[in-house]
């Protein structure tokens, strides 16, 4: 599988924009990262005490005895489609083969009686894998598999279906779960795998119709991919790759070393919601090159303080943020069930920083700066159409590029005291910008025009939001820092109906 770049990077670039000459940027090293203690609003506890399963074998189940090596593989071998296995309390392990795994048959159903773990020993790489279609795993715990990175532990191969419940997969490298079309995962326990906690991505593409609800998605990323390979965009608690339609809804998302929730490339018609995020070391939620979502009802508290310190340290003018929307946007041509990007009736407290719309001029399809080398939008087939001469007239001037555009945030609420995040400056910036096109060559794109495009002309609009705390906000590029009353006034005229109160504290 190929691996994105974080994108965000291009804007620092030596060919990007110039910034402000750094002022005061300083940000204090007390207060480290929290750890997240959820307070009012209800969350998914699921890794304190996961759902036991059936302390008995259900009638006609197959019975998997831990004290025998390979037995549940050997038995779902030997059984026929749509069987159950009930797997007995106690430590059940594969032969010691790094390639052995248990192959299903399409319609199986795998349930753990309360104690019975599936562990890889460090040897196995995977636990589940083949291409049987809708499998069902509930109260078993996946632990201590050995996958490769950007590889799955649980469905390992992307098959359609599945329905992971009441589950606790952990302590796995690369990732702990894959995903297939019409998936669902409810109620489970992703803790603590090495690279993802599930990695939503097939080959073809063809992931549909996903539902991620009531979990915990904690820990996850514990071999620190970001470090490894610097710049790669291949960690998050969970990432999401060309999935049409998804609904992930109900979640505790905290405590991961990244990004919390992280759709990247051709993502469209997710609905994100009644989620907490909390405590990330980076972005809450990154939607990237990805069209038509509703993001709303969600508590997110305390995220990107640790990318986000890191950057201002080293004088970084870019408005990281704790939402940020890259190259994506609202786009009717594209079935959904909205043609636009909202974001709404969200509380964000104590972030580094809010929402930043950001448009990278030099990213689109055959261009050297499309760190998803190889992909195109969603609405050119052919990607070899994306060259000039055609590329400077409609309709490829506007279908070659991904465009932040048709993004509407209204009736939010945006806290934030810097005592708190303990920052002096950079963590208070809502935005939308871009960067001055520069190349290649031959792009059509030069200069100002995106910007121009982004802050004026995509209907890009901020409405109806209530702010507490010293807030600034960028448009156009980042050398232009307002205040609240330019942000509302002309030309800009964002946030018509919101009020500030920059005395505010938490």
């Amino acid at each position: 599988m190929e691996i994105k770049r974080r994108h965000w990077a291009l804007a620092v670039a030596p060919l990007a924009l110039a910034l402000l000459a750094a002022g005061c940027d300083s940000t204090s090293d007390a207060g480290a990262k929290p750890t997240a203690e959820p307070s009012s609003t209800a969350v998914a506890r699921v890794c304190a005490k996961t759902a036991a399963g059936p302390a008995k074998a259900p009638e006609g189940a197959v019975t998997v005895d831990p004290a025998v090596v390979g037995d549940l593989a050997a038995k779902t071998k030997s059984s026929p489609p749509k069987t159950t296995f009930w797997l007995r309390p106690g430590k059940h392990r594969l032969d010691p083969d790094r390639y052995a795994q248990v192959i299903p048959k399409e319609g199986n159903r795998y349930l753990g009686a309360p104690g019975a773990v599936l562990d890889g020993g460090k040897k196995n790489q995977y636990a589940f894998g083949g291409s049987a279609r809708n499998v069902t795993i509930r109260h078993l715990t996946v632990q201590r598999f050995v996958a490769p990175p950007d590889e799955g532990v649980v469905n390992h191969d992307s098959a359609d279906g599945w329905v992971i419940e009441h589950a606790r997969i952990q302590y796995n490298s690369g990732a702990g779960l894959m995903a297939g079309a019409r998936q669902q995962v409810r109620a489970s326990c992703l803790r603590d795998n090495g690279q993802y906690g599930m990695n939503a991505y097939k080959a073809g593409d063809s992931i549909r119709g996903l539902v991620v609800e009531g979990n915990e998605i904690v820990g996850n990323n514990t071999d620190d991919w970001e470090r490894q390979r610097e710049g790669c965009g291949c960690t998050g608690g969970i990432k999401f790759w060309a999935v049409n339609g998804a609904d992930i809804r109900g979640n505790w998302v905290h405590d991961n070393r990244g990004t919390g929730l992280w759709a990247d490339t051709n993502n469209n018609d997710f609905r994100i919601e009644n989620n907490v995020i909390e405590a990330n070391d980076g972005a809450a939620l990154i939607y990237e090159t990805s069209y038509n979502a509703v993001i709303r009802k969600n508590t997110i508290r305390r995220n990107n303080w640790v990318e986000g310190r890191r950057e201002a340290k080293r004088g970084d003018n870019f408005p990281f943020a704790t939402v940020y929307l890259s190259e994506s946007g609202g786009e009717p041509r594209i079935r959904a069930r909205t043609d636009k990007i909202e974001i709404y009736r969200n509380v964000l407290e104590n972030n580094w920083s809010g929402i930043t719309l950001w448009e990278n001029a030099d990213r689109f399809c055959n261009s050297p700066a499309n760190t998803s080398s190889g992909d195109c939008t969603s609405l050119v087939k052919n990607t070899d159409r994306c060259a000039q001469p055609a590329i400077a007239k409609p309709p490829l001037y506007a279908d070659c590029r991904w465009k932040t555009q048709r993004v509407d945030i209204h009736d939010n609420r945006f806290v934030l005291d810097k005592s708190v995040v303990k920052c002096t400056t950079k963590c208070d910036r809502m935005a939308v910008l871009s960067n001055y096109g520069t190349y290649p060559d031959w792009s059509p794109y030069k200069g100002e025009p995106v910007a121009e495009a982004i802050t004026h002309k995509q209907h890009n609009r901020w409405h109806d939001n209530v702010y507490l705390g010293p807030w600034k906000f960028v448009a156009h590029d980042p050398s232009r820092v307002l205040n609240f009353g330019k942000w509302q006034g002309k030309p800009y005229q964002q946030d018509a109906g919101s009020t500030l109160d920059p005395r505010a504290g938490g």
